[in-house]
């Protein structure tokens, strides 16, 4: 938009959850608080991943990978959320709204093609457990997760040079928390009918058709689950099954109504509250349901709990020794202490 000989670059508001003073330092408390359980969770996962060689199998693979992006998943979201309720400032500029609403694109589209693949490998691993090995190999665990990556970038990259030809003008109001798709594009001045088609159609092959593959998968392993004999070892298998039935149906179920229902003023505050789920609680309970609940996971946190408890008695005795002046061996020979 242009005045005079000056380019003015647009500003959006957004109005969050509304203005309730006397909510604000409730509200930033309690994101704060759930933005640093899932940081610590989804860190937590990665680096018992990387330095537990137990856990260097393709699941863990998917597990680590999984926590990596949601942490970068959730700090694409919650720290500005959380800076407009300590500030007040409820403008963004144009530039930067475009590059949130880009990252956050990409990152839940890739973590739909994740959910895909994860379940996939549970399929192998409990319904043809003989043939997992081969069928589920590190290299196509490796080509599974590249390939979720670089399809959800070539759909963002597609999505978004249809984007990039609309046209923004003036300060606008966005009935939302962050700069969410169909709140962005129902501000521009051009005609969005062409870019909400390709959302749609997009939206459709990225999460409709995973979301169908994944719940075969768990069908499938729902079955082999029936053909325990052990009953505890079916209520087992069950809690596990429907834990992981539950995050995904959430995490897509919000998605598809957001994304691929129509749009309509009714649905507008009831989609910023499909969105707190897909956005913000999604990637808190996916450690705790994919990860910290399982026994291999458990034993590792054991096992590095034990090395930092030994290493701690160690640096105490060197400093005790150190500080009365014991001499001990050292491999450098220039010196007699440690």
């Amino acid at each position: 938009m242009e005045v005079g000989n000056e380019t003015m670059i647009p500003e959006f508001i957004l109005l969050g959850f509304g203005d309730f003073k006397e909510l604000q330092i409730l509200l930033f408390v309690l994101f704060l608080t759930l933005y640093i359980m899932t940081v610590a969770g989804n860190l937590l996962i990665v680096v018992l991943v990387v330095t537990d060689h137990h856990l260097h199998t393709p699941m863990y693979f998917f597990l680590g990978n999984l926590s990596s992006l949601e942490i970068c998943y959730s700090s694409t979201i919650i720290p500005r959320m959380l800076a407009r309720f300590v500030t007040g400032n409820q403008q963004v500029s144009l530039h930067v709204c475009i590059m949130q609403l880009w990252c956050f694109c990409f990152f839940a589209a890739t973590e739909c093609y994740l959910l895909a693949a994860m379940s996939y490998d549970r399929y192998l691993a409990i319904c043809r457990p003989l043939h997992y090995s081969t069928l589920m190999n590190p290299k196509v665990s490796f080509q599974l997760i590249a390939g979720s990556w670089m399809c959800s970038f070539v759909v963002e990259m597609i999505l978004f040079s249809f984007i990039l030809q609309l046209s923004f003008c003036g300060s606008r109001a966005i009935e939302h928390f962050f700069c969410d798709f169909i709140p962005v594009i129902n501000q521009a001045c051009s005609n969005t009918h062409l870019v909400k088609l390709v959302l749609v159609v997009l939206a459709s092959i990225t999460t409709l058709p995973l979301f169908i593959l994944t719940t075969i998968s768990y069908g499938y392993i729902i079955m082999v689950i029936l053909r325990i004999p052990s009953i505890r070892e079916q209520k087992k298998a069950f809690s596990t099954c429907s834990s992981h039935l539950i995050v995904v149906t959430t995490f897509y179920g919000t998605l598809i109504i957001v994304y691929i229902l129509p749009d309509s003023d009714r649905l507008k505050k009831l989609n910023k509250v499909f969105s707190v789920f897909y956005t913000i609680l999604t990637p808190l309970v996916n450690p705790l349901i994919y990860s910290l609940r399982n026994k291999e996971v458990k034993e590792a946190l054991r096992r590095i709990a034990r090395k930092c408890t030994q290493c701690m008695q160690v640096h105490q005795i060197l400093v005790f020794k150190l500080h009365n002046g014991t001499k001990f061996p050292c491999k450098n020979k220039k010196t007699s202490l440690c």
